[in-house]
């Protein structure tokens, strides 16, 4: 068997890509001989990983690659500090970069200022690519002001260039580094993601004391300023002015950064916002199963490609996604594709709607998402198409599954573990309301016309008698 070094942040370490590399890892080993690289000191949380996988320090790699060299290299990449180490180790020793970013400047920004303390290096980093402008957005971030402008200057040249081949999990991704790095082959490997059973969300509702026939939206991830919270604020705030019992779980953590507070004060949202905080796999699972419209938005995008979101539609639920980025390569009957523009809120209400006042409808696009998820994001298929790639760049034989799955990838639900933590404490305000009017009006303004979704809701809010 084909033997691969493996890099990546795994759990107690706090990112998606731990989770990710959790679930994708003993597919992976059906093919190949694993050594799982991790930052010096970390103690996995999951002892699967020690019973199935030879764990070393990523300090010990390039030794180790030097006195028996592997077959492959893979490094996992992404927007955060959990990747100081894994850059290093990739400067030291070249190998293949799975980008789950495109977007690495606040990365640079960290690795520099935090872990190297070369704040002039960070400078001349960005001066390097991208001039005088570059230098003017460093000295902002320096100052602690995170600019929109760092979207479009994602300083991952380093990485791109240093690469013997980039693996992405979208067509996006590969697109955007061709003109950043032609030189570099690139490869789109599609994510998995567990497909699990559908439970019954009743259990998991019923301990939720929202009143009589609560409508719940919930969104799933850690929240930042670029999650389009507000818009989906005031969407909430037009549902419950319409008379829907509409509450709203925030699923994961808050940056610091962010006001939640003041938005939820300023949209009068108070009794109907609820945040749980980071959770368990089981819970996430739980929450999802629970929620009666799920919402994944995201501008502006580093590039990224959603786990959670492949978990929402995995799960089979009607899920409202920003049209931006790759999530456009997501099919339109899969997912309700919110525009980015003066209609976002609108749609958004509209969109909710729907789902509240035709059930039938919610429940098709969820099973046209979990079909697709079947179909091309399986953790089977994901593993599978690693391997195609690999060989087809190292010039290995073709590579076939060599055991069954190194173990079982399957999360429990607990319906007794779903808890929510304290609201915000937020003053209440009252307007008008004026749910109907905005949604008959977006069904003649949004530019959105390549949905099927605009006709549904154009005869949804149609004059009665038509």
């Amino acid at each position: 068997m084909r033997r691969i070094a493996y890099c990546s942040p795994i759990n107690p370490v706090h990112s998606g890509i731990s989770d990710y590399s959790e679930e994708l890892l003993p597919y992976l080993g059906q093919y190949v001989d694993i050594t799982l690289y991790i930052d010096d000191g970390v103690v996995p949380a999951n002892p699967l990983l020690g019973q199935h996988l030879t764990i070393r320090s990523l300090s010990a790699l390039a030794q180790d690659h030097a006195q028996h060299p592997y077959d492959a290299v893979l490094y996992h990449m992404g927007n955060s500090p959990a990747h100081f180490h894994i850059y290093d180790a990739a400067q030291r020793t070249p190998g293949v970069v799975v980008l789950h970013d495109l977007v690495l400047h606040h990365f640079m920004l960290q690795y520099h200022a935090v872990h190297r303390h070369d704040i002039v290096g960070y400078r001349a980093l960005a001066t390097q690519y991208y001039g005088a402008a570059g230098t003017h957005i460093a000295d902002r971030m320096l100052q602690g002001i995170f600019d929109d402008a760092v979207f479009d200057m994602p300083l991952c040249q380093p990485v791109l260039h240093n690469a013997q081949l980039l693996i992405s999990h979208s067509q996006y991704v590969v697109d955007h580094s061709a003109r950043i790095a032609s030189a570099t082959p690139a490869a789109v490997v599609p994510m998995g993601v567990p497909v699990l059973a559908q439970p019954d969300a009743a259990p998991f509702r019923a301990q939720f004391d929202f009143g009589q026939n609560p409508f719940v939206i919930a969104s799933f991830g850690h929240v930042n300023p670029y999650k389009r919270v507000e818009q989906v604020l005031r969407m909430l705030r037009n549902l419950r002015r319409a008379g829907i019992n509409a509450h709203y779980i925030i699923v994961g953590s808050v940056s610091p950064n962010f006001a939640l507070a003041a938005l939820v004060r300023r949209t009068g949202t108070a009794d109907c916002v609820h945040v749980t905080g980071y959770v368990s796999a089981p819970d996430f699972n739980a929450y999802v199963a629970a929620a009666d419209v799920c919402i994944n938005l995201r501008h502006p995008t580093a590039g990224e490609t959603s786990a959670s979101l492949l978990r929402l539609l995995a799960a089979g639920k009607p899920t409202a996604i920003s049209a931006s980025g790759s999530f456009l390569e997501i099919p339109a009957d899969c997912a309700m594709h919110i525009p980015l523009d003066a209609t976002e809120t609108d749609m958004l209400t509209a969109c909710a709607f729907l789902v509240h006042q035709h059930p039938a409808f919610g429940a098709q696009l969820g099973a046209h998402a979990r079909a697709m998820v079947e179909r091309a994001h399986t953790l089977n298929h994901s593993a599978a198409r690693y391997m195609d790639v690999l060989a087809a760049h190292y010039g290995w034989e073709e590579q076939t599954i060599q055991r069954p799955a190194l173990w079982d990838v399957v999360p429990v639900f607990d319906e007794k573990n779903i808890r929510l933590t304290p609201k915000p404490v937020v003053t209440r305000v009252s307007e008008p309301a004026a749910l109907l009017g905005t949604a008959r009006a977006h069904t003649k303004t949004t530019p959105w016309a390549e949905s099927s979704l605009r006709t549904k809701i154009a005869d949804l809010f149609a004059p009665k008698g038509r």
